[in-house]
């Protein structure tokens, strides 16, 4: 056997040693100049990030009771990188949710490491899927937004959150930085498998819980008014109804309902449209003529400027001719003297219009901003209107004659509710409110700003108008309104709907409503009620017994005594 030739066993020799020296090299480049970065490139591959929603604050009405609040849940997610088998773990986790295994599997395949497999699932069920033991799937610490009493607890100003826990719409909306809180975050350590590694780093940034909101919504009061809005709305075959009951020295709503309403417990049996109709706080956010309820700032308006007395009488036709257009009292009448408190006690559109005369355009627009037309309240709800009142400078040669009796304007219920506060709380204007305040994770109370108020006509102003008012229940339109041992004052008032999409208005369409406040002597409380398209029609026949039904629940639930009897205005018609 021949030996190789010298030279060849030197070179075989040098390029061994030539090849081991460049990996040692480049193990020693790995190992000590980039071992860090490799090191951090393998954590990071290991580590997971996975944010932690904050518990959402408890919505609370005024007395602590819950409206709204968050239960504990969980999300199952998995990190499609770590799943070996898609098929076989969309089985076992569909079978679980009660859900189509497609569905999962279309997840379980999608690129990325992170994915949502359901949301919101209840702990039972998620426990279920934790034993499991799936490579690639977890779970996370949620909450579900619960609503109380089926959710038919002032659902419209509640509002809705969505699957994200953030609010879309009502007091959710309005208040999400301050129910929110701040998310925390988990970061875990997992093997190739997706198993949380035992030694590994595990490390938790708790979140922020969100701020409580104290409503001034009182829970038991708002539920029995909205029980006699819906029996009101059914018994008068209307399209639907508002109530709203503010409280005069103070602004607060304790009562805002609007029917047809929905369950935020169970949206799916809703189509997006039924949902859009039926989740808006109509109170605030839609308008509508208000008809012979305006009348109360024709006849402050007259008073405060001195251009008419209580006892002065005029004669009053039952139509009058204004511009190129007929204006008529409900019922035909012979042409009788009246005192403005007969021509509002009996509503008479009339009377109204040539007693307005007096005042002239531009006054009369002043007293509607003055008592807050054409602007929102101040409540800040989402979506709020302002109302619709044109410039005095682009009225038409009838609207002298129209705006007076509530005609040719549009106002919210709520704004229409303000104006016969003001006139309760001795002629202050004061800023209506939903909340009153909010409470923080360590129970400190924050009272919310305090509401914004202004005077519009004096004291001797407002009395003389609430006595018109308490001879309207007694004696005009709004007798219906009557509740034994009380004395009641209000307005009733029923408006033509304006055709949609064309000029004019429908004959057979109207609203309906009455807007009264009590005691009349010290008065407490002021409740707005209003139905839309009732068969019934008029504010006396569909709208004054609505009134009274919720006043008897706020009378026992707000515990109101009578108060003094107050003296009816100078009048010229008898006393029926």
């Amino acid at each position: 056997m021949t030996r190789p030739p010298v030279r060849r066993l030197i070179g075989l020799l040098v390029g061994l040693a030539f090849g081991l020296s460049s990996v040692l090299v480049r193990l020693t480049v790995l190992q000590v100049r980039e071992a860090e970065a490799y090191s951090t490139l393998a954590l990071e591959q290991r580590l997971r990030e996975i944010p932690v929603p904050a518990t959402r604050g408890t919505i609370l009405d005024r007395d602590g009771e819950d409206l709204a609040l968050s239960l504990d849940a969980a999300a199952v997610y998995a990190d499609p990188r770590y799943v070996v088998d898609p098929v076989g773990t969309a089985r076992r986790i569909a079978g679980i949710l009660g859900v189509r295994p497609r569905d999962i599997r279309s997840r379980l395949e999608r690129e990325g490491s992170f994915v949502y497999l359901a949301r919101q699932v209840d702990l039972r069920t998620a426990t279920a899927i934790d034993r499991l033991g799936l490579p690639g799937i977890g779970l996370l610490d949620e909450s579900k937004r619960y609503y109380p009493a089926a959710g038919l607890v002032a659902p419209q100003v509640v509002g809705l959150v969505g699957v994200d826990g953030v609010g879309l719409s009502g007091l959710e909306y309005q208040y999400e930085d301050e129910l929110s809180g701040s998310a925390g975050e988990r970061v875990l350590e997992l093997d190739p498998r997706g198993r949380v590694i035992p030694q590994g780093i595990h490390r938790d940034v708790p979140p922020t819980p969100g701020h409580d909101l104290v409503t001034t919504i009182d829970r038991a009061l708002q539920y029995r008014a909205q029980l006699a809005l819906q029996d009101a709305v059914k018994r008068n075959r209307a399209r639907g109804g508002t109530v709203v009951i503010l409280d005069v020295d103070n602004g607060d709503v304790l009562a805002m309902a609007t029917y047809p309403w929905f369950d935020p417990n169970d949206l799916s049996s809703l189509s997006p449209r039924t949902l859009a109709h039926r989740s808006r706080n109509r109170a605030v956010t839609d308008v509508y003529e208000p008809g012979s309820v305006n009348k109360v700032i024709t006849a402050a308006a007259l008073l405060e400027e001195g251009l008419m007395e209580p006892r002065e009488t005029i004669r009053v036709p039952d139509s009058l001719e204004v511009a190129d257009k007929t204006f008529s009292d409900a019922e035909r009448h012979d042409p009788m003297d009246m005192t403005l408190g007969d021509i509002i006690a009996h509503s008479s559109n009339v009377g109204t219009i040539l007693v307005a005369d007096r005042l002239g355009s531009v006054p009369l627009a002043q007293y509607l901003a003055r008592f807050g037309f054409g602007q929102r309240t101040g409540v800040g709800f989402p979506g709020e209107s302002g109302g619709l009142v044109p410039s005095v400078y682009e009225w038409w040669p009838t609207s002298m004659a129209s705006i007076p009796i509530g005609v040719g304007i549009a106002v919210t219920p709520l704004q229409m509710a303000a104006v016969y506060a003001t006139i309760a709380n001795d002629g202050v204007w004061v800023e209506p409110r939903l909340v009153r305040g909010t409470v923080d994770a360590g129970g400190t109370f924050t009272p919310a700003p305090p509401p914004g108020t202004r005077r519009v006509v004096s004291e001797d102003t407002s009395r003389k108008v609430t006595r018109m008012l308490v001879y309207a229940v007694r004696a005009g339109t709004g007798t219906r309104a009557e509740i034994p041992g009380y004395q009641i004052a209000g307005k009733t008032g029923t408006a033509h709907k304006p055709l949609v999409n064309e000029a004019g208005y429908s004959e057979r369409l109207f609203v309906a409503s009455f807007i009264g406040f009590l005691p009349a002597s010290d008065p407490e409380i002021v409740i707005a009620v209003m139905l839309d398209e009732p068969r019934t029609v008029y504010g006396g026949i569909a709208a004054a017994p609505l009134f009274r039904s919720v006043a008897l629940h706020a009378i026992g639930r707000l515990r109101i005594a009578p108060g003094e009897p107050v003296r009816l205005p100078p009048h010229r018609m008898p006393l029926e």
